[in-house]
């Protein structure tokens, strides 16, 4: 099968696309054929060694979490699938950017016939790291919470689950993705240089709550705006968390299937909406990282192998 493999530390360029031996369902395992795998930020970080002390590399080193597609073979003692059936799921090996992946059944959970392989194959990470932002929060009706890079992977998945709370969600965003975070009844703030004072006019002054996705010093603002530790949290800002006593809670804080089949549930009924700024072959894998480097998607970048 193909797979992305990296045997160092490094930029894009340290990424290649191999054909490596096909795994095999172990006990309690799935074979997936995968259709759909998302790319995310962490995965950069981890590629260019700076989340080396949390989560270090063994090379030559596969990546990728999320994953969707039809399954292949299944391992001894599994029994709540049968080959041929469409699921999403993730894997904790950093393997789903590839054909194949092996991933234990209870990672797993049916992909609705109604719901895009490329949703499905991305909605893991983002899915769960907006919903822990959410529950860390706590946002409540008549309250308001703002969300940095409110149309990103993460930030347009969490304003749809704060607005869900009956909060008045305030995003952050630049003024292209301001008529979908209005479709979404979410009240868009320009980002950038003065907006600080911006957010204060939008909220009158009145902020309870504050979701970090980008990092880049939210955290502090947040702070400056008056809006207690207990009541912030970032995906992006670890220093933040230890100097701040912010929340810090992430995609594996959470995560489970039951949880999963939940969220695409919402997907699957219209009640959540993944957008997807594009998508790519698995051999333009280095492609698709610049493009998401430049941090300037709306939604997820997604690899099609």
């Amino acid at each position: 099968m193909k797979a992305v493999r990296f045997d160092e530390y490094g930029g894009v360029d340290v990424l290649e696309v191999r054909e490596v031996e096909d795994p095999v369902a172990g006990p309690g395992e799935v074979l997936v054929a995968v259709k759909a795998t998302g790319i995310n930020p962490g995965e950069i970080a981890i590629r260019e060694g700076r989340l080396h002390e949390r989560w270090p590399a063994t090379f030559p080193s596969g990546e990728g979490t999320d994953l969707a597609g039809v399954v292949r073979a299944l391992g001894a003692g599994v029994s709540a699938f049968a080959v041929g059936d469409e699921v999403l799921g993730w894997t904790e090996q950093r393997a789903s950017h590839a054909e194949l992946v092996v991933v234990g059944a209870d990672q797993l959970t049916t992909k609705p016939t109604s719901v895009a392989w490329e949703v499905a194959g991305s909605l893991f990470v983002v899915g769960f790291a907006a919903y822990a932002s959410v529950q860390a929060v706590a946002p409540q009706v008549g309250e308001t919470v703002v969300v940095s890079a409110a149309a990103g992977g993460v930030g347009s998945v969490a304003v749809q689950l704060a607005r869900r709370t009956g909060a008045t969600v305030i995003g952050l965003a630049s003024e292209p993705n301001h008529d979908w975070l209005r479709r979404h009844d979410v009240v868009p703030v320009t980002y950038g240089d003065g907006q600080a004072e911006r957010i204060r006019e939008a909220t009158g002054g009145k902020i309870d709550a504050f979701i970090d996705t980008f990092g880049g010093g939210y955290v502090d603002m947040a702070i400056e705006l008056g809006v207690t530790p207990q009541r912030i949290n970032t995906i992006a800002d670890f220093e933040a968390v230890q100097r701040l006593g912010v929340n810090g809670q992430g995609t594996h804080a959470i995560a489970s299937a039951p949880l999963l089949a939940q969220l695409v549930g919402l997907v699957a009924d219209g009640s959540l909406e993944i957008p997807i700024a594009r998508t790519f072959p698995l051999d333009q894998v280095r492609d698709a990282y610049r493009e998401l480097a430049a941090r300037h998607s709306h939604g997820k970048i997604v690899l099609l192998p």
